[in-house]
């Protein structure tokens, strides 16, 4: 019984941390990581521009090949929507908002296990034969105090995953 109390009086003040301090934390997040491809804009932007082609790069398609997509609107660009359930990536939509050729691509991402949705984009820009792209998103964990401690930490969770679909992106688009 005793311990009951100790456990009690400890769980107590770490919960009151934690709602407190996520109540006085900010919930928007960002996230930014870029990669020098041997290859020009036009190459690369439709690896990108239509969600079918993500299979070859993302990550997160690579770490569950099981992972369930469907398809709607255009097969590209502005319009073109894919969206996904996956038990260990978890569910997700993503809607293509802004297509400017070789140049930008930005998107609407919306996860319904926490309700909120990120915006983001990548940008093309051609350095003589290679290209930089980069890949930004934007979001609001919402008014959930507990969700504001994620997004403290997006950065570290999401950039990796970045870095890594960025890497495998390079290599498709420099393959011959």
């Amino acid at each position: 019984m005793k311990l009951l109390k100790i456990l009690g009086l400890l769980l107590i003040p770490l919960i009151a941390v934690l709602l407190i301090g996520g109540m006085l934390i900010s919930s928007k997040f960002s996230v930014a990581r870029s990669v020098q491809i041997s290859a020009p804009p036009e190459k690369i932007f439709p690896l990108v521009s239509d969600p079918r082609a993500w299979k070859k790069w993302s990550v997160w398609n690579q770490r569950d090949p099981a992972m369930a997509i469907t398809y709607s609107g255009p097969p590209s660009g502005v319009g073109a929507v894919w969206a996904w359930t996956s038990e260990s990536q978890g569910d997700g939509k993503m809607s293509f908002t802004a297509a400017e050729p070789s140049t930008r691509l930005a998107y609407d991402l919306y996860f319904p296990d926490f309700g909120t949705t990120s915006t983001g984009e990548f940008r093309f820009e051609a350095n003589g034969a290679a290209t930089t792209v980069t890949w930004v998103m934007h979001g609001d964990m919402g008014k959930n105090p507990l969700y504001h401690w994620f997004a403290q930490f997006s950065d570290r969770m999401i950039g990796p995953d970045f870095e890594a679909g960025l890497k495998k992106l390079k290599a498709v688009a420099e393959a011959p």
